[in-house]
């Protein structure tokens, strides 16, 4: 199954750069074209193709930091980071005071497939602010209403603001799920800050960034606004979880690369079953304009002879030296084994989804690292 859908991956790719290729020979007719991009994008879990405004929104530095490490997210289980900022409502003037204020993350595009698995609201704090406070965060479960009935509130963390500190995370994934469990019950969170060491009373002093300031430039806000991180698991990458399905560590791609340098400079095994360049440019898809990074990756492909016998360095399978000695007997009874990638890797993707947010995703089974006969 892992191969048959890497293969529909590559070959979709394919059949798209073909089509902007300009090849006669190479040339997909509109119908086939828009086929294999909504075969690709169902893979990519993506329902259409972003359309983001020009110039695009910024990259969140802590998503950029993500996919520098190679998409190792913090939460466990997790294929998926999502980023919000606060989308404002006309709630907002019923909290004037930096010390007590709501925020609304509207989480609506998140598939219906992912499970939350984390959630960390992180703030920056502000200038001045040296004294030890402590920030309060409420799921708000019901809102209230004025002169009839208290809100009903619940705490999801609560952390100390240490005099130095230059940015603050707290967890909101229980909130997260209840969102995504429940969209129309997502009423925003209720954030306090109040004094460490003066009975709980609310801060008067400095102490996070909530609002924008006058003579703050929207890019320099862009960096210091309070930013929800939501990291999911999406059902393809559950289901490979459960099956004991696990993506190759960088010491295994090293590995595998140096065993297929080795069998590369056999010049006698060159038209044998190996791994060929194949180089996907998203630019040439026509998707660049939603794709972040990367600008392209190897995607490679398998390709070449099982002969009889089948040597060790192709991995094949006891069914193929079984397939292979037949043909090599009665040719006409059963074909010879195939090449077929046999370890697969996962590449990381920083791109907007249809609410123009910043998502990083891992997807299984895109890049071949290794080949053999099945």
């Amino acid at each position: 199954m892992r191969g048959a859908c890497a293969c529909a991956v590559v070959c979709a790719l394919v059949a798209l750069c073909a089509a902007e290729s300009g090849s006669p020979r190479a040339a997909l007719d509109e119908a086939t074209r828009a086929a294999a991009e909504r075969q690709l994008l169902a893979l990519l879990g993506l329902p259409r193709k972003p359309s983001p405004p020009a110039p695009a929104p910024p990259v969140p530095k802590a998503l950029r930091v993500l996919y520098d490490e190679r998409g190792a997210l913090p939460a466990t289980a997790a294929n998926t980071a999502r980023s919000f900022h606060h989308t404002t409502t006309r709630l907002d003037d019923r909290f004037p005071h930096e010390h007590r204020f709501r925020l609304y993350f509207n989480v609506t595009g998140v598939p219906a497939d992912e499970v939350a698995r984390g959630a960390d609201l992180t703030f920056h704090r502000a200038d001045g602010a040296t004294t030890a406070q402590r920030l309060l965060l409420y799921d708000v479960v019901r809102p209230g209403r004025r002169g009839r009935s208290e809100p009903i509130l619940r705490l999801l963390d609560s952390v100390p603001l240490r005099p130095g500190a230059e940015a603050v995370r707290v967890d909101a994934v229980g909130a997260a799920r209840r969102w995504l469990a429940e969209p129309s019950e997502n009423h925003g969170l209720l954030v306090r800050v109040i004094e460490q060491n003066e009975n709980g009373t609310d801060a008067r002093l400095p102490h996070v960034r909530v609002r924008r300031r006058v003579n703050e430039s929207v890019e320099q806000w862009h960096g210091l606004q309070p930013l929800l991180l939501l990291y999911t698991e999406d059902e393809r990458a559950r289901a490979a979880r459960e099956r004991g399905e696990t993506i190759l560590t960088r010491s295994k791609r090293g590995a595998a690369r140096r065993g297929h340098r080795a069998h590369h400079r056999r010049k006698e095994a060159r038209e044998i079953c190996q791994r060929r360049p194949l180089f996907v440019d998203f630019a040439d898809v026509g998707w660049s304009n939603w794709i972040v990074a990367p600008h392209g990756y190897d995607a490679y492909y398998c390709q070449g002879d099982c002969p009889f016998p089948l040597a060790d360095h192709l991995n094949g399978t006891n069914h193929a030296i079984v397939q292979t000695l037949v043909n090599s007997v009665n040719p006409a009874a059963v074909p010879k084994a195939c090449c077929v990638p046999t370890q697969l890797s996962s590449i990381s993707m920083l791109y907007l989804d249809e609410q123009n947010n910043v998502v990083l995703k891992n997807y299984q089974d895109m890049m071949v690292m290794g080949c053999g006969c099945r």
